[in-house]
């Protein structure tokens, strides 16, 4: 594999913190790198330094020569007065580009609703960041470095960059550096996860998911202080094996390792309790729309909806952007009244809403944290402990250090926590969150689910973030053609309808009734039906003949059996470790290489045993 880019000890510092110490790393081409971390460790100033932007105060970068290096940075650079045309294909003719299959694609997938002659200067941030990313992805890149490319994009649009970026490079001729707080993004494209703390830069094998596991294998050996961290992560790693089979079937999820250490972890949360006392709090009636309709101007956003919407039910709501769904949460909660039918809302009903614009925290914006905190003689109990508005606030990431700031000069990920916390302290007893991962980390999207999982009441969830749907909520429905439709397959049904809806130029039609528990009643059409299949169902040119899918059987369970005699060899290596003199470092360094040839020998395998199931499934 070539070697692209390479860091050799990186050191950088502000004027009131070290950020990176002696970081020395490299990036070779078929390196596909989620970078990952809390907010202010550091994350956007690694990509800086590696793409040649930010000088670091000692060490140094060095490039493969004549590589191209591409970078999508989170500041906007666009020239004003450029149309949308020119800031993506330049000065190329139509035809030039419009022959070019890949720009083409580019084109419909991120920007196919903006007029190509409009003014970059007339459009919004989320439509400016759609151009500047597409303007990127035309070009041919060696090194492609993005700094949260998923900002301002939908679900369609998510799945459309994570399916660009994985067929965009030939095996091995391209590289991917990634900052992201999307988490289904990253366990989708990313083989290798680096982690930024403490001013170091720790890489681990595979996305997500494999991040995650080993992650907790890291805190059950680490210091007695990593305690509450390792918890939280086998309660999400309790959740990623238990959950959807295409997650847990990764090989790089090494199966045996990941059951030993969730084995005494309880499912994330008791629907069944949690419903009963969501009844108590809320009784039978919830919130019911009725034949609902609601337009702005000309545009009509809602047509003749019905959902009723009932007790301790955990809701995400999906749709491409300008469906209406932030319009269905105002619906809910109050804050608009539609043109027709009516919203009906039970007599407990106290809702509690967590926005995207920090409505909330304006009136507060000149009073110190410690202050806003003082106000609230409220504890909070969860799992049997009793927790001070304060505690809570640590407890989702906050620094002990910014109590005493001053609400308006919280980082937008500080405000997101506290705004979260002054949201529990109302005790709602129906929450919306509209688009809660914005500006916000992967720790912080852990603790805040954690606290939603022992939370009794109705919760209704708009996100992009796919991850964190499927992680806190029970039920999907779709807004898709001014209606709401019940998806019980969730993200993948919701984007196979889109899919569907727009090769045959038409829309898939939902039905215009739900209720609670998903059932569906027809009022008009309902969803098209018409298979999108390819034809006559025979043998196609790559399936394997029978016997190649025999051989291919065999070697499949030998690797099987090969990797469960390595996870015993691995999980007696880290045993070892932990057993250990901790000061015979010369012991230690030789335990630690042995364990690092396993953990290779074991990828290796993972990858081979891959290729031969794909080959199988195919």
């Amino acid at each position: 594999m070539a070697h692209l880019l390479g860091a050799e000890a990186l050191h950088l510092e502000y004027p009131t913190r070290i950020v990176f110490d002696s970081v020395t790393l490299g990036v070779d081409a078929g390196d596909m790198i989620g970078i990952v971390g809390r907010n202010g460790d550091g994350k956007s100033s690694l990509l800086g330094m590696l793409a040649g932007t930010i000088e670091p105060d000692s060490g140094r970068v060095t490039y493969r020569g004549g590589m191209r290096l591409g970078m999508l940075s989170q500041r906007d650079t666009m020239d004003s007065d450029a149309t949308v045309g020119h800031s993506v294909v330049g000065d190329m003719d139509d035809h030039e580009w419009a022959r070019d299959a890949g720009a083409r694609d580019i084109i419909a997938g991120l920007i196919a609703d903006l007029d190509w002659n409009a003014t970059i200067g007339s459009l919004s941030g989320g439509q400016r960041r759609r151009v500047a990313l597409a303007a990127l992805l035309i070009e041919d890149w060696d090194l492609l470095i993005l700094d949260e490319p998923t900002n301002h994009l939908d679900v369609d649009g998510i799945s459309w960059l994570a399916k660009h970026i994985k067929n965009r490079w030939a095996k091995n001729s391209g590289a991917l550096l990634l900052v992201t707080h999307d988490r289904w993004f990253l366990d989708e494209v990313c083989t290798k996860t680096w982690e930024v703390h403490d001013q170091i830069v720790e890489p681990f094998e595979g996305g997500y998911a494999a991040y995650v596991l080993q992650r907790v294998e890291r805190d059950r050996i680490a210091a007695a202080t990593e305690q509450k961290r390792q918890n939280l992560m086998r309660k999400e790693l309790a959740w990623l094996r238990r959950g959807a089979p295409a997650r847990t079937s990764k090989p790089k999820f090494r199966i045996e390792a990941a059951n030993q250490l969730i084995a005494d972890v309880p499912e994330v949360r008791n629907p069944i309790e949690l419903k009963k006392m969501a009844t108590a709090r809320l009784g039978k009636d919830v919130v019911d729309l009725l034949d609902v309709s609601l337009s702005f101007g000309d545009q009509q956003i809602l047509d003749n909806v019905t959902w009723r919407i009932g007790p301790g039910e955990r809701t995400g709501i999906l749709g491409p952007n300008g469906a209406g769904k932030s319009t269905l949460l105002s619906l809910i909660a109050g804050e608009l009244e539609p043109d027709e039918g009516r919203v009906k809302r039970g007599k407990t009903v106290k809702v509690g809403v967590l926005d995207q614009q920090f409505k909330d925290l304006a009136a507060i914006g000149g009073q110190r944290v410690r202050e806003v905190l003082s106000e609230s003689k409220t504890n909070f109990t969860i799992e049997g402990k009793d927790f001070t508005p304060a505690q809570l606030l640590e407890r989702l990431g906050f620094a002990k250090e910014h109590l005493s700031a001053r609400v308006k000069e919280l980082s937008g990920g500080q405000k997101r926590r506290l705004q979260l916390l002054l949201l529990l302290m109302s005790e709602p007893n129906v929450i919306i969150l509209d688009e809660p991962t914005n500006d916000v980390d992967s720790d912080m999207l852990a603790a805040m689910e954690d606290l939603l999982d022992s939370w009794p009441g109705t919760l209704i969830v708009v996100s992009h973030d796919r991850y964190l749907l499927e992680r806190v909520t029970d039920q999907q429905y779709a807004i898709l053609d001014k209606g709401l439709r019940h998806v019980p397959g969730g993200v993948d049904e919701y984007l196979k309808l889109r899919a569907e809806s727009a090769k045959s130029g038409g829309s898939a039609k939902s039905v215009g009734s739900v209720t609670s528990g998903g059932s569906n009643k027809s009022v008009g059409s309902t969803a098209s039906g018409e298979s999108t299949g390819s034809g006559s169902g025979g043998a196609g040119e790559d399936t394997l003949s029978g016997a190649q899918a025999r051989a291919a059987k065999k070697e499949a369970s030998s690797i099987e059996r090969r990797m469960d005699k390595l996870s015993k060899r691995i999980a007696r290596a880290h045993d070892e470790m932990a057993d250990h003199d901790q000061t015979d470092f010369e012991g230690l360094q030789k335990l630690t290489s042995s364990l690092q040839e396993l953990n290779d020998e074991m990828s290796e395998l993972e990858e081979r045993w891959l290729e031969t199931t794909e080959a199988l499934d195919d």
